[in-house]
């Protein structure tokens, strides 16, 4: 009955990954569903759903997801690709990227913002690498020209 219950609970609820107060993580953090933090991220954060950044919460480093809302510190480039909601207490350094965005008075947003229905096809990509990959093999050719 135990194993029964494991099983059904396991595919249904959805994925909830928390970063505590007073905890740090140096590394990147990466979730199918939705990250919390209320600590420190030093490193890159991608969550397929949702990023929710508590106000004592920091992410020194990118973040990537659908939904993003935001009370603590951000220092680097945050892709939200459907939306994103800067609390009063949110404090932004670097590129932000979003279809929709929500900004409360008092929030802080410090570097460029760059809206649109754009946004979705760049949640994608950075993972592919495919921006980088013409650049290489346009050089490839060019150099081995020049060896013959």
């Amino acid at each position: 009955m135990a194993r029964d219950r494991d099983n059904n609970s396991a595919s249904s609820e959805p994925v909830l990954s928390i970063v505590g107060p007073g905890m740090t993580v140096v590394g990147n953090c990466e979730s199918d569903g939705t990250i919390r933090i209320e600590g420190t991220v030093n490193g890159s954060v991608k969550a397929g759903k949702a990023v929710v950044i508590g106000k004592q919460g920091l992410v020194s480093g990118d973040i990537m997801t659908q939904d993003a809302v935001i009370s603590g510190r951000v220092e680097g480039k945050l892709v939200a690709a459907s939306r994103l909601e800067l609390q009063a207490t949110s404090h932004i350094e670097g590129e932000v990227h979003t279809r929709r965005m929500q900004l409360a008075e008092g929030a802080v947003l410090n570097g460029s913002v760059h809206m649109g229905a754009d946004v979705a096809k760049s949640f994608a990509k950075p993972g592919n690498g495919a921006t980088e990959k013409p650049d290489r093999a346009e050089s490839i050719p060019k150099s081995a020209g020049v060896a013959r």
